[in-house]
């Protein structure tokens, strides 16, 4: 408000009130241009990422629990003492694929460390 109206007092005064107000209509379509859109794509962005580790996430916890009943009834070894493996190898793999994708992560920003760095 305090932008427009030191503006318009000035074109009166000056007598060109269409080229301040085009400069002034020029720069806040730029400012609107250049923060606004990029915060509303980022927004997306971050939007559809959580919404594919949300549903990554389900899926593998589907998964291993589709491993343990498989483990459980499919397999006749694991009866008696041995009831706890089936539970033990659930836990392995998951901790496995935990590993796997800090790993992965890791391996992303030291490749890209080295590419700064190059």
């Amino acid at each position: 408000m305090f932008g427009r109206a030191m503006f318009a007092k000035s074109a009166k005064q000056d007598g060109k009130g269409t080229d301040i107000a085009d400069v002034w209509h020029l720069v806040v379509a730029y400012a609107k241009q250049e923060t606004i859109d990029p915060i509303k794509g980022l927004g997306r962005f971050v939007v559809m990422g959580l919404a594919g580790s949300a549903f990554i996430a389900v899926g593998l916890v589907l998964l291993l629990m589709a491993m343990l009943r498989a483990l459980q009834t499919e397999t006749g070894t694991f009866d008696g003492r041995w009831s706890f493996a089936p539970y033990l190898l659930t836990v392995l793999v998951a901790v496995l694929l935990v590993a796997l994708c800090v790993r992965s992560i890791g391996s992303a920003k030291r490749a890209s460390q080295r590419k700064a760095a190059a």
